[in-house]
């Protein structure tokens, strides 16, 4: 796990989600967000539409050498495909600025019964093999937020994702998400 990466991809991901929030009512933003939506559940580099939203200018270090993803190009492309997913029919923007996963899945409980519903689904998210199996159970809590509108932070999403691939990390990832799930709403502003 690299730091000063995991910045580049939370920095690169911003900036994307950015310009796709931007664009989303112009013919090339909607355009944008319908391709990426077709890229859930493949794997970076599948899709030639999508090439463009997610090598445009990104930084070269970033690239694959060995023709697998690598770690960054798997996380930026899981969220930005995650977001179009999320942001599809809503008028509002489904990006909010440090709401991690966890803290958005945990908005979704209202009784004892949702709670343990959720766990279950994000569970299967939290112990994923790899991260095609990852993204496809994602896919699943992406289209619950979605339904009631709560909006997550995209560009920590990337970064999670990021170190979720890496053994070192990704406990520490583990962790903050099942803190944030259960994270009380009246000290969220």
């Amino acid at each position: 796990m690299n730091t000063e990466m995991r910045k580049a991809v939370y920095a690169e991901t911003a900036k994307r989600i950015n310009r796709l929030l931007n664009d989303r009512e112009t013919g090339s933003g909607k355009a944008a967000l319908a391709n990426l939506r077709r890229g859930i559940g493949l794997k970076p580099g599948e899709i030639p539409e999508l090439w463009g939203e997610i090598f445009r200018d990104m930084p070269e270090e970033m690239f694959s050498r060995s023709g697998k993803p690598t770690a960054a190009e798997w996380a930026v492309y899981i969220a930005l495909t995650s977001f179009a997913l999320h942001q599809q029919g809503q008028t509002d923007a489904m990006h909010r600025e440090q709401r991690s996963l966890g803290r958005a899945i945990g908005k979704l409980c209202n009784d004892p019964d949702d709670e343990e519903r959720l766990l279950r689904r994000f569970r299967q998210v939290v112990t994923a093999s790899d991260m095609t199996e990852l993204s496809y159970y994602l896919r699943g809590l992406i289209q619950l937020l979605r339904a009631e509108g709560i909006a997550l932070d995209y560009a920590l999403l990337a970064s999670d994702l990021y170190d979720f691939q890496f053994l070192v990390s990704r406990q520490r990832v583990q962790l903050r998400w099942g803190q944030d799930f259960y994270y009380q709403e009246e000290k969220e502003s």
